[in-house]
């Protein structure tokens, strides 16, 4: 049963769910608004696939100890593990589960910041990953998941050191900062650098990394200094969906802190811009 959702606003877009009877979907903690009275609410440290709500059944093996206690310590550790790499990577330690009982609910849901939504559509045969706080809701034969970066790319790439990632089928709806653009690699010669701040979200198949801006030589020294964009962009490559946005987390703190008077950028940005308050 697909998900019906409609994405209403412009400056700061929500999603209103419509559920059937039955259906689930979940989202992180604190992107919900508001919901119908025939919705249930339920909140679990547990992802859709982790067991942290419905039992599983255990079917056992010859000595039958796939259910009882057993089953419910394995249960316990992919549940402590969920919320151990939730933990690490900054999430939320929770989802809020919502079910439809007794006729067709709706449920709001929406970002944290003024920006765009947008429903991506899993069939099963590729994952989608997106930048940390971006989901927004799911339906709950969606799982949810953490990759890291790895090596010299999660070291360098600041934003794109934690990933949030999408496996299964059905509906998937995340959130950025101001408009999206969609574009795919193999249209631009197969590359594409942008600011990593940028990144929204991508398909699988895409490769994902981090390069230098310029050389250690006179004009890589300018692009870094007087560039505003510091030492690195990341690199996307391949055939196959991305999406990006044109406002960045640290853009509009820096923003906001200039017109508090606090502003510790300068002139030059770059490598002399501060997050200090």
């Amino acid at each position: 049963m697909a998900l019906q959702q409609e994405i209403v606003g412009t400056a700061m877009q929500m999603a209103v769910v419509s559920l059937q009877p039955g259906q689930t979907v979940y989202c992180e903690a604190g992107k919900f608004l508001f919901k119908t009275a025939n919705v249930t609410m339920e909140t679990r440290l547990s992802g859709p696939s982790g067991g942290g709500g419905q039992p599983q059944a255990g079917a056992g093996g010859a000595g039958g100890t796939g259910g009882g206690m057993g089953g419910m310590l394995r249960q316990a550790m992919g549940t402590a593990m969920q919320v151990g790499q939730r933990a690490l990577a900054g999430e939320s330690l929770a989802f809020q589960y919502f079910t439809s009982t007794g006729g067709e609910g709706t449920v709001g849901f929406a970002g944290v910041l003024p920006g765009e939504m947008r429903a991506l559509e899993l069939d099963g045969t590729r994952a989608w990953f997106a930048e940390k706080d971006a989901f927004v809701a799911a339906e709950s034969t969606v799982d949810f998941g953490i990759a890291f970066q790895g090596g010299r790319t999660g070291r360098s790439g600041g934003e794109g050191f934690v990933l949030e990632k999408f496996t299964g089928r059905g509906t998937v709806i995340i959130a950025g900062a101001g408009n999206f653009i969609d574009l795919n690699p193999a249209d631009f010669g197969g590359r594409v650098d942008v600011d990593t701040g940028c990144v929204v979200a991508f398909e699988e198949g895409i490769q994902y990394g981090v390069q230098r801006v310029g050389g250690l030589n006179r004009q890589g020294v300018m692009n870094a200094v007087f560039g505003g964009e510091g030492l690195s962009l990341a690199t996307l490559e391949g055939n196959g969906r991305v999406i990006l946005q044109s406002l960045t987390i640290e853009s509009l703190a820096n923003a906001l802190r200039k017109a508090q008077g606090g502003d510790k950028q300068g002139p030059t940005g770059g490598l002399f811009s501060t997050n200090a308050g």
